[in-house]
């Protein structure tokens, strides 16, 4: 693997027993020896982002704790991360599916599933909007030791498509809603836990847009020991 520093720690979730979550140690790093960042458009600057523990997710997490599991319900988690959420609802038997860009995202998933005691769980390659970077061609052979992720994409279609902190950047084209839309069943849910974020108001025109109602609840959570406090809001869409 590239170099990179990483931490274990127990994340406690309302309503759920903790888990053990490695993630990275701080947001001050970047490898990407294959090209593989470069080719999603993902920057040096926002490369670790993925890596690292969000309150959005947690937060997410617990939702989904409290959400009793439906037979034959297929769940969707975009823009997963550290998949918090996912792991949370796989745990509690239902039917998830986690999906993000960054390349190690499956492979912090694997590693979380092995040190909770997990069975393996179902993760695609998903991603909205234009590629920033043209394609590079990958390396004839691989660095001993490295990652290279083999997801498939996001195929088929789910009833309930959650995410969290999700409208960090401006979508004047509606990427994201597109790509909900496209995954989602014509009756489905939509969960996005935003913590206020300015973008909030042109992602409602875009649900609006592929037929989404929404329903929007405000959130605010304790912070934690040197933490500020959360405030955000639950964006529920139906269709």
């Amino acid at each position: 693997m590239p170099s990179y520093r990483t931490k274990l720690e127990p994340i406690a979730i309302g309503g759920a027993a903790s888990l053990v979550i490695r993630s990275l140690l701080d947001r001050q790093q970047f490898a990407d020896p294959l090209g593989e960042a470069q080719r999603q458009g993902i920057s040096s600057a926002s490369w670790p982002l993925f890596g690292l523990l969000w309150p959005s997710a947690g937060l997410l997490a617990a939702r989904l704790a409290a959400r009793p599991v439906r037979a034959g319900e297929r769940i969707l988690e975009v823009g997963c991360g550290l998949a918090l959420a996912s792991l949370v609802g796989h745990r509690r038997g239902a039917d998830v599916t986690a999906s993000d860009c960054h390349p190690l995202a499956e492979y912090f998933l694997r590693e979380n599933l092995r040190l909770n005691g997990l069975p393996p769980m179902k993760y695609r390659h998903g991603r909205w909007g234009p590629v920033a970077v043209p394609d590079l061609p990958l390396p004839a052979a691989a660095p001993a030791g490295d990652f290279v992720a083999t997801a498939c994409v996001v195929t088929g279609h789910y009833d309930l498509i959650i995410g969290s902190d999700l409208l960090y950047e401006r979508d004047p084209r509606g990427d994201l809603a597109a790509f909900i839309a496209a995954h989602a069943m014509p009756r489905a849910e939509v969960w996005i836990i935003d913590p206020d974020r300015g973008n909030r108001r042109a992602f409602h025109r875009h649900m609006a847009a592929q037929g989404f109602a929404l329903h929007e609840t405000r959130l605010h959570a304790a912070g934690t020991a040197g933490g500020a406090d959360y405030r955000g809001r639950l964006l529920q869409y139906q269709r």
